[in-house]
């Protein structure tokens, strides 16, 4: 039986990587790269045209490994959606820098399982230097512990992890030994504009939905609501704070909020996914005073950094609350005598070393190129959010200080028209929300070649999309 079994079962192969194939891969993307700066941005094919390219039956018999790629690559292309380009301003996602591609390419090869310190130091070393250079460009405490997640709500996830245990330890409830039942209830509050990922990390925790806290007219936490909230109660809590409102790209009061909520004996966490780089900037770090006083912190570098997806940062001030919440030991795993080793700062046991493109960028750019990216990016957003002003019938709703620009036309129906349209142009993409009640477009410039000129680009593109609105009477 297994003579005969031997006989028709191909032997795998066991050569090295044929440098052809990775040719290939490298023609496929270089073509793709190439037509990022001018191609429509929105796909041109839906999933199920892209499935049947890609063939929707499993084969009996494998193809050659150069089809398959050149089936990926033929089949998915016009199903991909021009993220990379300078004028993609649908959600916060950064494009990616050529160094950080080219690192993520050297991750994939390397193809290490960088969960404990001791045994993949070629990439833990990477990420443990990372970690110091981030702490030190944004002004956070020295000896926090970073962790590299999938995102920003696994990077909350971990943040509010060692936020509950330690708030229910400091009242002598072990949550690792005792888990949640019977536990006293944390009192988990936020600002009423706190973005949607923080509510979605804490019912992973079993934290339940928080007790939202009026907010200003640009989405700013209000420290006073925030001092009566915590007054009205006591026993364990958690605040949440926010370094860039998804709509109007506000700062919370940090100072002040910090201060009133670790009055009341509060973990204050801070959601920072794109906002909390401003404090890498001299011009922009204003907006940030306060951000350190906080005991938690999360970003992603896959946003204003623009590495690679995925990579979130969960930064956590008391190393020992992060690790108690989040470790695992076993026999089998040689866990490391000298800090600590990476799958204690995130959920994830095995993990890819997401923080290596992040080393990649930092090092590229250093702190003089990181505070120029970020002055760029905001500098682009108020050239857009100057010139869309200018336009007949367009409104910019926000204080453009940061990166957001929300604008919105005479009505709802016409706001979700210029999107519609803009979709259909292709040549910026800007998509629909809702804000203080009204439709809005919303215009986030996280791109790292969103430049001066790409701005006053999307500006007369958006100016000729609308002249084409007014004179078909859409």
């Amino acid at each position: 039986m297994s003579d005969a079994r031997s006989r028709t079962t191909p032997a795998p192969d066991l050569r090295p990587l044929d440098d052809d194939l990775l040719d290939l891969a490298h023609r496929h993307a270089a073509a793709w790269l190439g037509t990022l700066p001018e191609r429509p941005i929105p796909p041109r094919a839906g999933v199920e045209e892209v499935m049947d390219a890609l063939g929707r039956e499993l084969p009996e018999h494998g193809e050659p490994a150069d089809a398959v790629i050149d089936r990926l690559a033929g089949g998915a292309e016009p199903g991909l959606i021009a993220i990379g380009s300078p004028r993609f301003f649908g959600w916060v996602i950064g494009g990616t820098q050529p160094v950080a591609l080219a690192a993520d390419w050297l991750v994939s090869a390397w193809d290490q399982n960088s969960g404990l310190r001791t045994i993949t130091p070629g990439a833990v070393a990477a990420e443990e230097i990372a970690s110091s250079w981030l702490l030190d460009l944004l002004g956070l405490p020295a000896g926090s512990d970073v962790g590299f997640a999938t995102g920003a709500t696994t990077a909350q996830f971990a943040c509010l992890a060692a936020a509950r245990d330690e708030v229910l330890r400091r009242v002598d409830w072990d949550v690792e030994e005792q888990g949640l039942g019977g536990a006293p209830r944390i009192r988990w509050i936020a600002g009423a504009e706190r973005h949607g990922t923080m509510d979605l990390a804490a019912r992973y925790l079993g934290l339940g939905s928080p007790t939202a806290v009026a907010s200003d007219d640009q989405g700013r936490i209000r420290a006073d609501a925030l001092a009566e909230e915590l007054a009205r109660g006591e026993g364990p809590a958690i605040v949440a704070l926010q370094a860039g409102n998804i709509h109007s790209g506000a700062f919370d009061p940090f100072a002040e909020a910090c201060r009133v909520a670790h009055d009341a004996g509060a973990w204050v966490h801070v959601d920072g996914a794109f906002g909390l780089w401003a404090a890498a900037s001299p011009r922009l770090r204003h907006l940030t005073v306060g951000l350190a006083d906080a005991d938690s912190w999360s970003t992603d570098a896959h946003k204003t950094l623009s590495v690679p997806y995925d990579c979130g940062i969960a930064i956590v001030r008391d190393s020992a609350a992060m690790r108690h919440a989040l470790s695992m030991h076993a026999s089998y795993l040689q866990a490391t005598d000298v800090g600590a080793d990476p799958h204690e700062k995130v959920a994830e046991l095995s993990r890819r070393a997401r923080g290596i493109p992040t080393w990649a960028v930092l090092r590229h750019l250093g702190r003089e190129g990181i505070a120029e990216l970020i002055d760029r990016l905001a500098g682009s957003a108020r050239i857009i959010a100057d010139g869309l002003a200018g336009l007949p019938g367009v409104e910019v709703l926000n204080e453009v200080v940061f990166t957001q620009v929300c604008i919105a036309l005479k009505d709802d129906s016409a706001t979700e028209a210029l999107s519609t349209a803009l979709w259909e142009d292709g040549e910026v993409l800007a998509m629909t929300s809702r804000w203080h009640d009204r439709a809005v477009v919303r215009f986030s410039v996280s791109n790292w070649g969103t430049d001066a000129a790409q701005a006053r680009r999307t500006v007369d593109a958006v100016a000729r999309v609308l002249g084409g609105l007014r004179a078909t009477g859409r």
